[in-house]
This record gives C-alpha cells, structure tokens and sequence, in this order.
C-alpha cells in the first residue's frame, strides 16, 4: 500500500514539470523565432516479484513475470524546431530564416551562441547586431550614405552608395548547421548554445546543404500552437488529479486497516 503512495507522488511530480514546460510555452506564443518545446518522460525501474520462465515443477514454466513499477520521472526537453510563421515587418535589416538553421552571434565574453531571431539592427559603429547588441559573426559594416539595403536570398548584403550607380557587396551571412539541433542548449534571450549533444555548427550559404533561405523585411514567429498546449494542459491536468486520486484512495486503505478490530 505504502509503494502506491510514492508511485502516484511520482506521477504528480511528473505532471507539475509538464505543466512547467507548456507553461513556459504559452508564455512564450508571441516571442520572435521561439521553438516549443515537450516534456519527456520514462517509467521507474520495477520490482520483480516473480520471474518469467521460472520453472514450476514437472516442466511447467511460468509465462509471464511478476513487476510492480515505481512511478515516472521527467528525462528531456524535446524541441521542435518547425519553422514558425512568417510576419512581414517592412524593416530593412529584418530577417527571416525560412528553413532549417540559425544566425551566429557574437556574445560579449567572444564566444558565439545561435539565434533563429533575425531582428537585426546597425549600431552606432554601423554594425549589425541583435536587439541585445550582440554582433551578427558575419561582421556586417552598414554605411551611413546607403539609405536601401539589399538582403538576398542566399545571404549576400549589398547596397547602393548615396550618388553612385553601383552596387556595393557587403558582405555574406551565413547560417549554421548542426547534427542534433536539438541537443542545442537554451541560454535565453532567444539564444542558443552548442553543447556535447548538439555537435558542432557548420557554416553554409542559406539555401544549400538542408538549410534554409533569408527572407528579407520578415520576422519568424513563434511555433507554439495554442491549441495543442491547451489540449496537453487539460491532459496534464487530467493525470494530476487521476494520480492525487489514486493517493487518496490509498490512504482510505490504510485508514481501513488501521481501524481493523480483533
């Protein structure tokens, strides 16, 4: 009777976690190139009373085991990395990737983290950076007489200086590409971090091997549906209270043995 209270206890805990992760979720439903993310979990380890295929006497083996499992635990986030919908702005230096992969920047200790977030920015030296002012690894110098700002498909960034005709290129983003993305490790503001899981980034033109295409004037959206969260809220909801029940309900149990009379 005593394991039933520890194995519900588990299940609520499992649960609370779930509700953590959705919550987190929803809070995030207008957050720029955010990815939803899907609480995991796996089964305790058993007791075994009584093996399969114990022998019985006169060649008769048992055909099924006896176990009594413990309960769930919370193990992983998984990420889903769909592209989220895609939110025409009419800013210049706004970019949408439309596709697989990430935008490198540069965080203020020198180390480089990954963004889907192209809300880009030219700084007082006219370097591109994100709303935190963190620089595009590109490198992207915007000069101050180039009033139109070109931003193609496959990441080429070209202008037209104030008085001339030519077209000035200047210069090239590329996004990044991993094995596992999504062994990628969250650090906030819309930052992610390669880790031991993730492998590390590959640099490509957008367009190419797998990876997706810039699009110009465009933010990405959120991937969070509100329905499907409000679904799992209400199941997760469901479960904690079937496990809280099922606690309860021990408890009775106990109650009636320990009032047993002789």
């Amino acid at each position: 009777m005593i394991r039933s209270l520890t194995t519900a206890a588990t299940g609520m805990a499992v649960q609370q976690r779930n509700l953590d992760v959705i919550a987190n979720n929803l809070a995030n439903i207008n957050t720029t190139a955010f990815k939803a993310s899907r609480a995991e979990f796996q089964d305790l380890m058993y007791q075994t009373l009584r093996l399969a295929g114990a022998e019985q006497g006169s060649g008769n083996t048992l055909p099924a085991a006896q176990q009594v499992g413990m309960g769930a635990k919370f193990v992983a986030n998984a990420t889903t990395f769909a592209t989220g919908p895609l939110n025409a702005t009419g800013r210049q230096f706004d970019i949408a990737l439309n596709g697989d992969g990430f935008f490198a920047v540069l965080l203020p200790d020198g180390t480089t983290a990954y963004t889907r977030d192209g809300s880009f920015s030219p700084d007082a030296n006219g370097t591109l950076v994100t709303s935190d002012g963190m620089r595009l690894a590109a490198n992207i110098q915007i000069p101050t007489n180039a009033p139109v700002i070109t931003i193609a498909p496959n990441g080429t960034v070209s202008a037209q200086i104030a008085g001339g005709s030519d077209i000035q290129v200047l210069g090239q983003i590329n996004v990044s590409m991993f094995p596992n993305p999504a062994g990628l490790e969250r650090i906030g503001k819309n930052l992610f971090r390669v880790s031991g899981a993730s492998g590390e980034a590959t640099d490509v033109e957008p367009g190419t091997e797998g990876s997706g295409r810039l699009e110009q004037g465009f933010l990405e959206g959120s991937n969070v549906s509100m329905v499907d969260e409000m679904v799992r809220m209400i199941m997760a909801q469901r479960a904690y209270e079937v496990n809280s029940k099922a606690i309860q309900t021990a408890d009775e149990m106990l109650s009636v043995t320990n009032n047993l009379r002789r």
